[in-house]
């Protein structure tokens, strides 16, 4: 079922429509002021990338910078556009969790004094 996504010529809003077949004939509303003086938008998509232009793409120096490891909230920016690279596979409930950890300043306080402990 195609999603189409259309802007008001009046209040310039976006409004998408739920169709039931491609060749359905649509009259969009705008969801936001009820005008019908509407235009349809080109939709995004997304091509896949090989592994290969995955990993390319982190080895580029550029998704380091701004990385400073002693700032445990930019490790943690870093390693989610990381995990976004790599893609959906790569997320896991213990990455996110890593990073969540990281986002909140935890390991700053290490009582251990950093012996012991999970490492990431």
């Amino acid at each position: 079922m195609p999603i189409y996504e259309y802007r008001c010529d009046k209040c310039r809003r976006t409004s998408s429509v739920l169709t039931t077949r491609v060749s359905e004939k649509v009259e969009p509303v705008c969801n936001h002021c009820g005008s019908t003086a509407m235009h349809r938008l080109m939709s995004r998509f997304a091509l896949p990338k090989s592994e290969e232009a995955r990993l390319d793409s982190l080895s580029d120096s550029a998704m380091f910078t701004g990385v400073d490891e002693n700032d445990p909230k930019s490790v943690a920016r870093m390693m989610r556009r990381m995990g976004k690279e790599m893609g959906e596979e790569f997320s896991t409930p213990e990455f996110d969790e890593a990073i969540e950890e990281l986002e909140s300043g935890g390991g700053e306080d290490d009582s251990d004094g950093g012996a012991g402990g999970d490492e990431l």
